[in-house]
């Protein structure tokens, strides 16, 4: 964003003018850039999510407060002037928090702040008490002896590390269902974690869990970091026992769905950009995943008021119960699975607000200068080209394993799992000028897919 105002938009345009690729006319890099201008003035972005957050709040995948959002979506979508707006239903499991507390009871009485791991079973009513076994790390859990701990509850203290593009996230996250599952191999009653984040904050991560196969089922909560450290000091000094109660209820299948509006282009081909409506229960998803609807509706409302048809339609997909396992997702490729050839390619925004600082792709080789002629325009923002090896998103990995081309426009996620699943993912966190290079970028990016003379898919022999 220094760059482009430094070059000013005419500078910018006539930078990205000078590399263009086979495929992209000078005409759609014109109007790319006139969309990262104008985006770079407008709010709409952010007053989406604020929208969002306020007007819905916690959007828990199966809830009433999930159905609230999709009705939301769908006004949301017609009011902004979006076509063929629709709801896409399908079936999600659902599951509810009613109250949760963890105490140290002995040999130091004090109030533990923990959270209920998304599709964990309840502690009987009373709660379940136990001595704490500590393990520095899943690994350490996974080789320990199969005997021990019976009637004990385990606690796994792994440590996340904090890095700008949420890799350590996959390493940390294993333990959510790796603790119970190994806990209840092993006959322990409960299991508690060190909360999968990068803060040092009193809220504890939610997440979602699930069990293995024929594991006894054990209950499993989350600490948060400043809990765990005590909990781990006080095991330095010997025996610790603790009570941890978790009310809460599977309830069964529940209405969920995918909500959907399009800019309807010249032909049938589609660019799908989106992010996931539902979020978890603690906070008011502003950040997971507020930002990505409003990032992708705000970048396909500034497409809109180009007053342009383009060459492709553009879809926005809202995707339903992201969080519980990707379900609207899958139930969304399994619904389009006869016209994804059609989707020429597909981005998602699920990693907060911070600023986009790469741009990755998911190409056929032999069509790699397509990402460097759109990176030429949206280089300007401040966005690096990255690697051939885009994700695209979690709700973009269904359709990219049946052969839909992707990308990632990576955002910055050095203080992402700060946020993440918390409490503490509030509106306040949201900062308007990331917001609107986020919106500019995915602006430039669709209009750019939408019109380019060309495929992503590799070509075949």
């Amino acid at each position: 964003m220094v760059l482009l105002k430094s070059l000013g938009v005419v500078g910018a345009l006539i930078m990205s003018l000078t590399t263009v690729a086979e495929g992209l006319d000078k005409l759609t890099v014109s109007q790319a850039n006139t969309l990262i201008s104008r985006a770079l003035d407008s709010r709409v972005g952010y007053d989406i999510i604020n929208s969002l957050t306020t007007e819905v709040g916690p959007r828990l995948a199966g809830s009433e407060a999930e159905a609230r959002a999709r009705d939301w979506a769908v006004a949301k979508f017609k009011a902004l002037g979006f076509k063929n707006v629709r709801v896409e239903p399908f079936l999600v499991d659902y599951w509810e928090r009613h109250v949760e507390s963890a105490e140290i009871v002995r040999p130091f009485p004090q109030k533990l702040r923990v959270t209920t791991l998304g599709g964990s079973v309840a502690t009987k009513p009373a709660g379940v008490r136990g001595q704490i076994v500590r393990f520095a790390s899943l690994q350490a859990l996974i080789d320990a002896p199969m005997t021990g701990l019976a009637g004990k509850i385990v606690f796994v203290d792994e440590h996340m590390t904090r890095t700008q593009d949420g890799s350590g996230y996959r390493v940390a996250v294993r333990k959510r269902s790796g603790a119970a599952n190994e806990a209840g191999k092993r006959g322990a009653i409960a299991a508690l974690i060190r909360s999968v984040g990068t803060d040092q904050h009193r809220f504890p991560h939610t997440g979602q869990m699930n069990y293995a196969g024929q594991v006894r089922k054990v209950p499993i909560a989350a600490l948060s970091a400043p809990d765990a450290d005590q909990l781990q000091r006080a095991l330095l000094l010997g025996e610790v026992e603790v009570k941890l109660s978790l009310e809460v209820e599977s309830m069964g299948p529940r209405l969920s769905g995918n909500v959907i509006g399009e800019i309807p282009g010249k032909t049938d081909e589609i660019v799908v950009i989106g992010g996931h409506l539902d979020s978890w229960d603690l906070g008011t998803g502003a950040v997971d995943d507020g930002a990505g609807i409003g990032i992708t509706l705000g970048a396909a409302k500034m497409i809109l008021d180009l007053n342009r048809k383009p060459q492709r339609t553009i879809r926005v997909v809202m995707f339903g119960s992201e969080e519980v396992g990707l379900v609207g997702a899958k139930a969304y490729a399994e619904g389009h699975k006869d016209e994804l050839y059609r989707h020429v390619i597909g981005a998602e925004s699920d990693f907060g607000g911070g600023k986009i600082w790469r741009f990755d792709t998911l190409f056929g080789e032999d069509k790699l200068h397509f990402a460097a002629a759109m990176h030429a325009v949206l280089g300007p923002l401040g966005i690096a080209l990255g690697n051939n090896s885009a994700s695209g998103g979690p709700d973009m990995g269904p359709m990219r394993a049946l052969g839909v081309p992707v990308a990632t426009l990576k955002q910055n996620g050095w203080d992402y799992f700060d946020l993440h699943h918390t409490a503490n993912d509030t509106f306040d966190k949201i900062k308007p000028d990331d917001i609107a290079q986020n919106v500019a970028a995915y602006a430039a990016f669709a209009w750019m897919a939408a019109n380019l003379d060309g495929h992503f898919r590799a070509s075949q022999d």
